[in-house]
Order: C-alpha cells, then structure tokens, then sequence
C-alpha cells in the first residue's frame, strides 16, 4: 500500500515523527512537505530532532494571503498525487497546507484520514476553524484525539466515519521526553546569534496568533505581564513576529524577559518541563503544558481544547497585563486520574486505521 502524507508547520512535523517511525513499517509512505513553514528554526530543526525521513517532495510554498496560498498548495499537491497514485492520504490538523490536500485528493477520489478532526471554536472568524470543518466533511476516515471532538462530529452527522485514538502529540511527548531527561536540551539562540542557557527558574511565553500580533498594543500588554513576575521568561519569537517585537523593544524596557530565536522541539519539551507556568497562544503548547502538569494560561478568546481547562489547569486570558497576571495567580488541580487525551499509543491506532 502507499500513503501519500502531507505536512507543513511544526505541529504536524512532531504529530508525523511518531506515526511515520510506524506506518514505514507496514507500507509506502510519500512523504510532501508544503513548505508552510520554512524557516530553518520552524522546519527543518524538527526532522533533524525527530529522526524524521527527509520529504520526497518539498513545495516551498510559504506566505502569501490564505486564499493565494491554498490555491498554489492545491495545484502543487494535485500533481504529486498525480504522479504518485496513492491508494490513501494522510493529513494532520487544521493548517492551509490540510485543506488544500484534502481538496485535491477527494476531487481525485483518493481517500483522505484526518487526524485531529472535530476540534471546534465555534467560530468562522478563524480561519483555521474554516480549514477543520471543510476537511472534515470531505475525508472518508476522521480520527479525533478527544471524546469532545467526537461530540462535534455526532452533532455534524459525521459519527459514522469517527473514530478516537487519542493524541499522537502525547505520544510525542512521552516519547521524546524520555530523551531529554537524560541531557538538557535548554539552550537557547538569541537574536544576535549567540547560544545561552536558560535561567533555572523561568516562565515560558510562546505568541504567534494574528489576534495577538496584529498591532502592537496587544503584545505589549502580553509582555509587560511576563516582565512583571518573579522569575525571567523565556520567549521564543515566532519569524513573522520579529520585527515587530524588535520595534516594540525599541520603545520599552523588557529586562525580565529572554527574547530567542524558535527553538526546536526538544528544546521547547525541556522548556515546559522545567516552568514554572506557561502563557501561549497556541494550541499545541497548551497540551504540553497538560501533560507536564504545569499551570498554563492561554491568551484566546475561544477554548481550543476543553479537556484542558478543567481544574484551573488552562485559563482563558484576554491580551491584557491585568488579566494575565490574575489568571496565573489561579492554582490548578491535579487529578492523576483524569487522562483525556488518550494512553500514548495513538500513533499505533492511527496505522491500524489505515492499514484496514
């Protein structure tokens, strides 16, 4: 059998690592990078990092508005599966990159696999929730990570094609993790180049959403919170933003805050293992956080991941200093019980889906 697999951001490089370490096992697998994500510290560091078989086939398709670069993704992908035939697709998540194949490979009857499917906002402002909900109505096989996925895709009539398996990020986690007990990966590259360690104490910050970059005010209240507390906060600075941030920097004095280059994924699992809490924006780390048990506060208006949020675990923050430093003031629980996001063998369940 061959499987065609698509990736193009961080998220989906660490998801791939641990089902492409199986699924090579049982079958051919073509592996297309987009290019979504293109800067070495965002890309090409993981398949380093993870033992990730290099692409087959690398579009380097990057920027762009949505519209411009879905339709070049679209066409691109298009002839891949042309020249490939694959019997089935894989794809990951809610980026442009997963739209854009999951479009071209049904218009071409290939099956598509979805994994991470049924995750809602509630929301069409966000232009990821568009990706989720049209990628899912065309996939032939949805593989949620959660019950609550499950739940939306019921409500959507899509149960029929549902499956839960749990989530390949914690596998990711348990498995990498593992790893780096044994060394401490928390050096950190700063702008100017140099490699440094991270404090003992620290906080970690990640920001990347439009909805908190998009002008400046708003990031600057996210940073005056971290340079308020007790310890240093590492910040790695996502590409887009960093302009932007070395503007800001310009009129303000953040001495409580250790600005970085993007750090691979090793680096990062060390970070949220060693905080003391984490803010973020994104809804990978928000899961990270869960599964190293640190307090996490998640600068969105919508809940991302709900099994997160019970037990002050995960708070909702507006981009407001006042909010933030309140919201991380709030002590979480820890049920040792409570394990919503699957046994860490999801990534062996998702092969199985496939090979039937």
């Amino acid at each position: 059998m061959k499987i065609l697999t698509i990736v193009g951001a961080r998220p989906q490089f660490i998801k791939a690592a641990v089902v492409s370490r199986l699924l090579r096992n049982k079958c051919q697998e073509i592996l297309v990078h987009t290019g979504q994500h293109y800067d070495y510290n965002m890309s090409d560091v993981f398949f380093e990092e993870l033992d990730i078989q290099k692409p087959d086939y690398n579009l380097g398709i990057s920027g762009g508005s949505h519209g411009v670069m879905t339709g070049k993704m679209l066409s691109s992908i298009e002839e891949v599966l042309l020249k490939e035939k694959p019997e089935k697709l894989l794809v990951y998540g809610d980026t442009n990159s997963t739209l854009a194949a999951a479009l071209a490979a049904v218009k071409l009857h290939i099956p598509v696999y979805h994994v991470e499917a049924g995750n809602r906002l509630g929301t069409l402002e966000n232009p990821e929730e568009v990706n989720r909900i049209c990628t899912d109505h065309i996939s032939t096989c949805l593989i949620s990570c959660t019950e609550s996925a499950i739940h939306f895709l019921e409500r959507e009539g899509l149960s029929d094609r549902t499956y839960f398996v749990g989530d390949p990020m914690y596998d990711a986690f348990l498995y990498y993790g593992e790893q780096i007990e044994e060394k401490d990966r928390r050096v950190l590259i700063t702008f100017d180049g140099n490699a440094i360690k991270s404090p003992d104490e620290f906080y970690y910050l990640t920001c990347h959403r439009q909805e908190n970059t998009d002008i400046d005010e708003k990031l600057i209240e996210i940073l005056k919170a971290m340079n308020e507390l007790d310890a240093p906060t590492v910040y790695p600075v996502h590409p887009r933003n960093h302009n932007r941030v070395l503007r800001i920097c310009n009129k303000y004095t953040f001495n409580n805050i250790l600005m970085c280059k993007p750090t691979g994924y090793l680096t990062s699992i060390s970070l949220v293992k060693n905080a003391k809490k984490i803010v973020t924006d994104s809804g990978g780390l928000q899961r990270e956080a869960f599964f190293a048990e640190k307090k996490c506060v998640t600068v969105f208006d919508y809940i991302v991941w709900p099994e997160t949020m019970i037990d002050e675990r995960n708070n909702l923050a507006k981009p407001q200093c006042k909010d933030i430093l309140e919201k991380l003031n709030v002590e979480q629980t820890i049920n040792p019980v409570y394990k919503p996001f699957g046994d860490g063998h999801a990534s062996e369940k998702i092969v199985e889906l496939l090979m039937k």
